[in-house]
């Protein structure tokens, strides 16, 4: 480095530093970035389902409780109710059926009502897989903007299997049985991922 400015061997420096951090921190893996959005570097489906506690009846059933109360407000948005899951997610619409059988992951984190003049609130969770077919977490969040048949949340990172995965998850209700239940279908395309 003789013969360089000062200034162009703190580049130099920064550079080979920065260089061998990024190959640190994949730990030995490759990184992959999609160069279309049709074609993601991992992708799968998955449903997600929320059984809220209802106060006295389904303690043994909820996945959810609800850790504020709603004000009163007339048009019946939740606005300013906070929700915290540990949510059972599945390949399947199906929800498992007993001890025996395990959720492809759990979706743990948080959801609140944020509208005051309509039904929509914010996500933010970590789908925790525990399996031999897939081992780590992706962390999603974003608005759900229920009234759209369809909406995107942001894939913002993960571990594991999954380590600084980035992408879009896909939402739509599958299936809503009152106020207590309802599934949503997650189809989740990574479009950063390191193998």
């Amino acid at each position: 480095m003789q013969g360089l400015a000062p200034s162009s061997r703190v580049v130099v420096l920064a550079t080979f530093f920065l260089i061998g951090f990024g190959v640190a921190a994949a730990d030995g893996r490759r990184r992959l970035v999609s160069g279309s959005p049709d074609e993601p570097c991992r992708q799968m489906t998955l449903y997600y389902h929320d059984i809220l506690h209802d106060g006295a009846n389904n303690t043994a059933n909820a996945t959810s409780a609800a850790a504020t109360s709603p004000p009163a407000l007339s048009n019946d948005t939740y606005f300013g109710m906070l929700v915290v899951f540990d949510d059972p997610v599945t390949e399947g619409q199906a929800l498992p059926a007993g001890a025996e059988e395990e959720p492809a992951a759990r979706a743990q984190g948080f959801y609140f009502y944020d509208g005051k003049g309509s039904f929509n609130a914010w996500f933010a969770f970590s789908l925790v897989f525990n399996s031999t077919a897939r081992r780590g977490t992706l962390n999603l969040m974003g608005a759900d903007l229920m009234g759209e048949e369809t909406r995107d949340i942001s894939v913002v990172g993960g571990t594991g299997d999954f380590f600084m995965a980035r992408g879009v998850a896909t939402l739509r209700t599958d299936a809503v049985e009152g106020l207590l239940y309802f599934r949503l279908q997650m189809d989740i395309k990574l479009y950063e991922c390191y193998v």
